[in-house]
C-alpha cells in the first residue's frame, strides 16, 4: 500500500476527533444563546466549561472507537462519499444512544438534552466537513498525479475494456495500458505480449496489476510469483486462476468481481499497527537495557581496540543491510570481533564456512571473535544496538534476519519473497532452532510468518526470544 493512502486514512482519526470535541463545545455555546427559544436554563446544573471539555475528549475517544469497529477507517479510497455519509450517520446514531444510554444508567454528568441533541447534529455535520475537506484534498492530488496507483491490464478481452471503462473514472489510478498477444480490442496502449511480462513491468515502474486473461506461454503462478518478488499488488478476474491462498480480499468493479490476493496482512493497518508496536518497543527496550549498553560498551573497549559498534567495514565504508524491497540501510551491532577483520570472511576463513547450504556464511570457531564477543553473541546482546534501526523504521522488532548485499547477491529467485516487509531483530526461525536451521527452512519459516502475521503472534515471537535466549 503507498504511503499516500496510509497518510490519508490515519490523518481521518485525529480529524474525527478534533470535530467532534468543536461540535460539543459549539453545541454548548448554542444551547446558552439559544435560552430565550427554549425553557430557562437551570445554570446551578449546567456543567462548566471545563467540565463539559473533559467529557467531549471522552465521548469523541468512543467516537472514534465505535468508527473503528465499523470500519470508517479504511486505508483505501474505495467507497463513495455517498456511502461514507450513510455509515457516519449510522455510526453517529449508535453512538448518540450510548451516551443517553451512560447518563441513563450513571447519572454522573448533568447535562441539558437540548444541548446533547446539538452536540450529536453538530458532531454529525462537523465528522463530515472534515472527511469532505480529506477527500477534496486527496482527490486534488490524485487530480495532479500525485499518489496514483500505476495500473496495467493483463490479457486483452472484453472484461479488459469494461474494467478500463470504470476506472477511468477513478482518480486513484493511472491505467498506463495492458500486456497481451492478441490484436487490440481497446483504445489502451498496448506493451507487447506476456512472454515480455517481466521486462515491461519493470520498466514502467507498475504498482499493480490486473489479470483479466490467461496464457498458454506464461504460467499464471509465475505471474503472481514475479508481482510478489518485485511487490506488485495483484489482482485477477475470478475462475481464471485455481489458487488456495488465505490472504484474499474480494471487491466490484461495474459489477464485475475482482480477487486481490495478499502477500501478508501487513497492509494498511496492519502496517501501521506494526510499527506503532516497533516505536512503542524499541523505546521500551532503550530504557530497560540501558544498563547492559553501557556494561556492554566498557567491556568492549577493554577487551579490545577498535569502536564499540560494528558500523563500517574494514575500508572505512558504512556497514549495510538489505531492508525491505530490496533497500539497503546502515546497520548497527556492538562489534564481537577484532577490528578490521570483517572481509577476511571471505578470503582467509572461506574454507571454514559451514552454511554451504544457501548463501549465508557462518565461521565455524571463528578466530576473529574477542573474549568479550563470545558472550555477548551467546545471549545475543550484540544484537541490541539494531533497536536503533527499529526506532528509525529500517528494522522491525520481528521479521526476517536482515542479510548483507553480498548474500542477498546469491539469493536464488524465491527467496526474495523475505523482502516483502522489514528485516527483524527477531523472527520465526530464531526460536525455531536459531543457526540449525538450513537456509531453506528459514525461508519457509520466514515465509509462513509474512503470509500469516498478526499483532499476537510478533508479541509471541517477542516473549519466546526471550527465554530462548535465557
Amino acid at each position: 500500500m503507498k504511503r499516500f493512502e496510509i497518510f490519508f486514512g490515519i490523518i481521518k482519526i485525529p480529524t474525527d476527533f478534533l470535530m467532534t470535541v468543536l461540535a460539543f463545545l459549539a453545541a454548548y455555546k448554542l444551547r446558552i444563546y439559544t435560552e430565550p427559544l427554549t425553557k430557562a436554563i437551570d445554570y446551578s446544573v449546567l456543567p462548566s466549561t471545563t467540565e463539559y471539555l473533559k467529557f467531549s475528549l471522552t465521548a469523541a475517544t468512543a467516537l472514534i472507537i465505535i468508527f473503528a469497529l465499523g470500519k470508517l477507517y479504511s486505508l483505501k479510497l474505495t467507497s463513495k462519499f455517498s456511502q461514507e455519509t450513510r455509515r457516519t450517520t449510522t455510526l453517529c446514531g449508535i453512538w448518540v444512544m450510548a451516551i443517553i444510554t451512560y447518563f441513563f444508567f450513571t447519572r454522573t454528568f448533568p447535562y441539558s438534552r437540548l444541548a446533547l441533541f446539538y452536540g450529536w447534529a453538530l458532531t454529525f455535520i462537523f465528522v463530515l466537513a472534515g472527511r469532505a475537506l480529506i477527500r477534496i484534498v486527496q482527490i486534488y492530488f490524485l487530480s495532479i498525479g500525485i499518489g496514483q496507483r500505476r495500473l496495467v491490464f493483463i490479457g486483452n478481452n472484453n472484461i479488459t475494456e469494461e474494467l478500463n471503462q470504470c476506472l477511468l473514472k477513478d482518480s486513484s489510478y493511472k491505467i498506463l495500458g495492458l500486456i497481451g498477444n492478441r490484436k487490440p480490442k481497446t483504445d489502451l496502449k498496448v506493451f507487447g505480449a506476456i512472454k515480455q511480462l517481466e521486462k515491461i513491468l519493470r520498466r514502467r515502474n507498475v504498482d499493480e496489476v490486473i489479470q483479466t486473461q490467461s496464457d498458454s506461454e506464461t504460467q499464471d503462478q509465475d505471474i503472481l510469483e514475479f508481482c510478489e518478488l518485485n511487490h506488485i499488488h495483484y489482482r485477477f478476474v475470478p475462475d481464471l486462476i485455481e489458487v488456495r491462498r488465505t490472504n484474499i480480499s474480494t471487491n466490484t468493479i461495474g459489477g464485475i468481481p475482482i480477487i486481490s490476493l495478499k502477500p501478508t496482512p501487513l497492509d494498511g493497518w496492519g502496517k501501521v499497527n506494526k510499527r506503532i508496536l516497533d516505536v512503542i518497543g524499541s523505546i521500551f527496550g532503550f530504557i530497560i537495557l540501558s544498563p547492559v549498553f553501557l556494561i556492554s560498551a566498557i567491556a568492549i573497549k577493554i577487551d579490545s581496540k577498535g569502536p564499540i559498534l560494528f558500523s563500517k567495514l574494514d575500508d572505512g565504508k558504512p556497514a549495510k543491510r538489505v531492508g525491505q524491497k530490496g533497500k539497503l540501510f546502515k546497520f548497527y551491532k556492538f562489534r564481537s570481533m577484532q577490528a578490521n577483520t570483517h572481509s577476511k570472511r571471505y578470503r582467509d576463513l572461506a574454507h571454514k564456512n559451514t552454511r554451504s547450504d544457501g548463501p549465508l556464511v557462518k565461521i565455524q570457531e571463528d578466530p576473529r571473535v574477542t573474549e568479550v564477543g563470545k558472550f555477548i553473541r551467546r545471549y545475543s546482546i550484540d544484537e541490541l544496538p539494531q533497536l536503533w534501526n527499529v526506532l528509525i523504521g529500517n528494522m522491525s522488532l520481528v521479521g526476517p534476519r536482515p542479510h548483507l548485499p553480498e548474500e542477498v547477491a546469491n539469493y536464488k529467485k524465491h527467496h526474495h519473497f523475505v523482502l516483502t516487509i522489514k528485516p527483524g531483530l527477531t523472527g520465526l526461525p530464531q526460536i525455531s532452532g536459531r543457526s540449525d536451521l538450513s537456509f531453506e527452512e528459514e525461508v519457509k519459516l520466514d515465509r509462513f510468518y509474512i503470509e500469516n502475521w498478526s499483532i499476537l503472534r510478533d508479541l509471541r515471537i517477542i516473549f519466546r526470544t526471550i527465554g530462548v535466549i535465557l
